[in-house]
């Protein structure tokens, strides 16, 4: 049985987490109801409720293109940064060789450079190279400062990696693709399941990268950015709450995932 202490310990705790996540999540509720206002301008108390600015939003023809774009460039990220990471990953945690300190180094340095500065520096290289901007560049500029994070994050899984299973394995006669199909990839995956997750979110909310790299192709924070600078609109908040519930949905999505498979193995 709990003890007095163990109980109030208990209920401080729950009390501390409940606060936490008000306080974190009390300016997408206030986004919300800016949203689901019919008048231009949020004003509280609400005086006339409407879902006419989420009609308008999705109805626009801008605002369909600056979500094409963001998926695409968010969603090539994702690609190209778990499978670099993955490889980059089992350097740094795995394998012992002459220059891993110096990799292990420069891999993560990117991380340390505030983005905007890495944006410019990145689009001097790319007017140097005579390269037109566009969402590719941006694809680019994304992996250049993500592909270290989802580096950390798998790196973290391989870390409690036993190389035993993949000795073991060979031992019984497996060739080193099925080892890495069937031992190291499923051993693997939570890791790199929370890279792909990671990779996604950051790419999409990320603006200052893509305010250089973008060119013409505008993104949807570079769209926030410039109407909340001038031009406001209730469709900003509507498509806050979108990128907002939208990455909630997606990791606590990602997350049940991850535990239905746990839970499913014992069962196989």
């Amino acid at each position: 049985m709990q003890t007095k202490h163990q109980r109030s310990r208990h209920a401080l705790i729950t009390a501390w987490t409940i606060a936490v996540i008000v306080f974190l999540y009390i300016p997408t509720v206030c986004i919300t109801l800016a949203s689901l206002t019919a008048s231009r301008y949020f004003q509280f108390p609400i005086a006339k409720w409407g879902l006419s600015w989420w009609e308008k939003t999705f109805s626009s023809i801008e605002i369909r293109q600056l979500l094409s774009t963001s998926i695409t460039i968010a969603l090539c990220v994702t690609v190209i940064a778990v499978a670099l990471a993955f490889f980059g990953a089992l350097a740094f945690a795995r394998h012992d060789w002459k220059g891993r300190p110096l990799y292990q180094k420069l891999i993560l340095l990117p991380i340390f450079f505030p983005q905007s500065v890495l944006g410019l520096a990145l689009l001097l290289w790319f007017n140097t190279l005579g390269l037109p901007l566009s969402w590719q560049t941006a694809v680019f500029a994304h992996l250049v400062w993500i592909v270290p994070v989802v580096t950390l994050v798998i790196a973290i899984q391989v870390y409690s990696f036993d190389p035993a299973l993949e000795e073991a394995a060979y031992d019984l006669g497996a060739s080193r693709w099925q080892v890495l199909r069937e031992v190291t990839l499923p051993v693997l995956f939570p890791g790199l399941f929370s890279g792909a997750l990671f990779a996604f979110l950051l790419s999409w909310g990320n603006f200052p990268l893509s305010l250089f790299t973008t060119g013409a192709d505008t993104t949807v924070p570079e769209y926030l950015y410039a109407k909340m600078v001038a031009g406001y609109t209730p469709g900003v908040p509507v498509l806050g709450t979108v990128s907002t519930v939208g990455a909630a949905i997606l990791l606590i999505g990602g997350y049940g995932a991850i535990l239905a498979m746990r839970r499913a193995k014992p069962a196989e």
